[in-house]
């Protein structure tokens, strides 16, 4: 059976379709049969070197096993065809993969030479050293890499500026004595990109990155058991998460309209939670940026200020279906990039995995990746 490869938007015939797998957790070669009946294709197991070695890539897995294999993903810009075997399948419920019979019907439609392999974005962050007068929180340093510098000069870091999540509940008086001296002032433009970075490390995500407590909720879900993740992980760990955290300041950036290389401060306020979105939804299926676009070449932002925690825990059920956007401490646009600075290193997580510490700038790559859509 002929295999036919779209290229320039010529029809071109192949004597047989090379494919490559790749197999997350819970997922094994067993996975491959339905896409191997009716059909002729070599397989390879693993990523491909080259873009010559493989014509697709089929990816079993969730957004998690996605999401590590992004970069390089984005280097051999293959068409990709995610198969939603994970704990967490948002990236494949975006592109209409639902169930793996979709993904089946996807794949074949592929094969048959119906050029069913659309251009999507994927979201970028980059590791930035943050503005000391950007963020004027009272007199401690409010750089990641001052706070590092200070540490070197004293022989050993300091834990507690250090602290990778938000505050714990012996920290939350000091929290909310801080959140008064967040001083609300005009930020002076900042070029894009003119910081230096502190790791160099550029990272991929394909639906939503986030900082606070939802961050805090994947690292705590992360560390259940892979069924129990599958099935409504992020809501078991949310109100223990919700317990132990205080809001934090932070300072959102974003490129000025008259000039878009420069960065304008956009605000600057006690935040409890910030998702960067690409994809409507993560976790599971929760709607935190339900007018979110795959290939739009925008950020949705979706940031929640100081609130009271039970009307925190009350607001949770609503974002899966998206209708928390109507309540006055959430925060909704789009931007092209964002900046993103706290006054201490805060984890930041993308589709579902640890990525880096604040300060970074979230960006968007645009038709960065080609998936096979039904």
């Amino acid at each position: 059976m002929p295999f036919y490869v779209f290229v320039a938007g010529i029809c071109y015939s192949r004597a047989a379709m090379r494919a490559a797998a790749i197999f997350g957790p819970g997922s094994s070669e067993k996975d491959l049969k339905p896409f191997q009946k009716n059909s002729d294709a070599t397989w390879l197991i693993g990523m491909p070197a080259s873009p010559k070695q493989a014509d697709a890539i089929l990816i079993f897995g969730g957004d998690g096993t996605v999401h590590r294999h992004l970069e390089q993903l984005a280097k051999l810009q293959l068409p990709v065809l995610v198969v939603p075997r994970g704990s967490g399948n948002d990236f494949a419920r975006a592109v209409h993969l639902k169930k793996v019979r979709d993904a089946v019907g996807a794949w074949r439609k592929f094969v048959s030479g119906e050029n069913n392999a659309r251009a999507i974005d994927l979201g970028v962050i980059t590791s930035h050293v943050a503005d000391p007068e950007l963020l004027k929180l009272g007199p401690s340093p409010t750089s990641i890499c001052d706070a590092n510098e200070s540490a070197e000069g004293a022989g050993k870091a300091d834990s507690s500026r250090l602290k990778p999540f938000g505050m714990t509940r012996a920290q939350q008086p000091l929290a909310r004595m801080k959140a008064v001296n967040f001083v609300l002032t005009e930020a002076p433009e900042v070029e894009v990109g003119s910081g230096q970075s502190c790791t160099d490390d550029l990272h991929y995500f394909c639906c939503v990155a986030g900082v606070g407590l939802d961050a805090d909720i994947a690292r705590r879900a992360n560390k259940l058991p892979r069924w129990l993740r599958a099935h409504g992980g992020y809501a078991f760990t949310l109100p223990h998460a919700l317990f132990h955290f205080a809001p934090f300041p932070m300072k959102a950036s974003i490129p000025d309209t008259a000039q878009p290389h420069r960065f304008v401060q956009r605000r600057a306020k006690p935040t409890i939670l910030a998702a960067f979105a690409n994809a409507p939804s993560y976790g599971g299926g929760m709607k935190i940026a339900p007018q979110a676009q795959l290939d739009d070449g925008q950020l949705d932002i979706c940031l929640i200020t100081d609130i009271d925690k039970l009307k925190l825990f009350c607001l949770f059920p609503t974002v899966y279906f998206g209708r928390h956007l109507s309540i006055p401490e959430v925060e909704y646009f789009q931007t092209s990039a964002l900046r993103v600075e706290t006054e201490h290193p805060l984890d930041v997580y993308a589709d579902g995995e640890y990525v880096c510490q604040t300060p970074v700038e979230v960006g968007v790559a645009k038709a960065a990746l080609r998936v096979i859509v039904l």
